[in-house]
C-alpha cells in the first residue's frame, strides 16, 4: 500500500518520532490524523492545512480516540493506517532510597504506553476493516512503537520495559487476529534517538550511550524511524514482526 493519497493516524504526532512520521508522510502525499494532547507545530499545520486533522486526544480513553477517528475520517477520508508513537518514560529502581517503587507510576506507564497503544490499534483496526480491499486483499496497516528496552531493559526501567515489552508482544497476535480483515501489524523497537524524551539526559549519559552504539556511531534521527514506518506500511510482506532500529546497540544493565 503506497501512502500517497491515504489517510493515516499518528498518535503522539505533535513531537518526537510521531511528528517526524507525520511530516514525512505528509510530504509523501498522505493525509494525517494526529492524536496527541499537545497541538502540532504550526509549521506543520500551515504547510498542509487541507491534509492534516488534529484534536486533543488522550490515547488511553475510548471516547477520545473514537471521536478523533470519526471526525478525522469525515475531514480527510477513510482510514488506511496508524502509527502509534504516543508514550512516556519513567526511571525508578524497584527498591530505592525512599522504599519500594511507586505503583501509581508503574500503572501510569503501562496505561499510556501499552493500553494507549492497544486502544489506538484496536479502534484504528475497526475503521480500517470497513474499507474496500486493495491489491492482495489488503485494507491497511498498523505500526506500533516498542523499544529496545523491551529486550535490554536496564536498571530502573522496570515500568518502561514492561510497557514496551507488551507492545512488542502484541505485534504477532494482532497480525494474526487481523489477517482475515487484510490488516497488517508490525512494531518498531527504536534504540536511542534524538527526541524530546531524550532531551533531559545529561551529557555524560549521552556520551556513554553513543559510545555503546557500534554503527552508526551517533543517536538515531527521528526521520530514520519515520522512513522505516513508511517502508513497513508500503511492503505488504512485512507482517507480525518487531524490527529493531538501533545501530546494533545492546544495552548494558546500566
Amino acid at each position: 500500500m503506497r501512502i500517497d493519497g491515504q489517510t493515516i493516524l499518528v498518535s503522539g504526532g505533535s513531537s518526537g518520532l510521531g511528528a517526524a512520521t507525520a511530516r514525512r508522510f505528509l510530504a509523501q502525499g498522505a493525509s494525517i490524523i494526529i492524536a496527541d494532547l499537545a497541538s502540532p507545530d504550526t509549521s506543520l499545520t500551515d504547510d498542509y492545512q487541507t491534509r492534516i486533522f488534529y484534536q486533543p486526544t488522550n490515547v488511553t480513553l475510548d471516547e477520545d480516540v473514537r471521536s478523533l477517528i470519526a471526525e478525522g475520517q469525515n475531514r480527510l477520508g477513510p482510514l488506511r493506517g496508524a502509527v502509534t508513537c504516543a508514550g512516556i518514560a519513567h526511571a525508578e529502581r524497584v527498591v530505592g532510597r525512599d522504599g519500594a517503587a511507586s505503583l501509581d507510576a508503574f500503572r501510569k506507564v503501562i496505561e499510556v504506553n501499552l493500553i494507549g497503544t492497544f486502544n489506538v490499534a484496536r479502534l484504528a483496526a475497526k475503521a480500517i476493516a470497513k474499507q474496500e480491499p486493495m491489491e492482495d486483499g489488503e485494507r491497511g496497516a498498523i505500526v506500533m512503537t516498542a523499544s529496545i528496552a523491551a529486550f535490554d531493559g536496564q536498571i530502573g526501567q522496570s515500568a518502561y520495559s514492561a510497557s514496551k515489552g507488551g507492545v512488542a508482544a502484541l505485534a504477532l497476535p494482532l497480525a494474526r487476529d487481523l489477517a482475515k480483515h487484510g490488516i497488517r501489524v508490525n512494531a518498531i523497537a527504536p534504540g536511542v534517538f534524538e527526541t524530546p524524551m531524550f532531551a533531559g539526559v545529561s551529557d555524560e549519559i549521552r556520551a556513554s550511550l553513543i559510545q555503546q552504539i557500534p554503527f552508526p556511531h551517533r543517536l538515531g534521527h527521528a526521520d530514520e524511524f519515520a522512513a522505516l514506518a513508511q517502508q513497513i506500511i508500503e511492503n505488504v510482506m512485512l507482517n507480525g514482526a518487531t524490527i529493531r532500529l538501533d545501530g546494533a546497540l545492546r544495552m548494558g544493565a546500566k
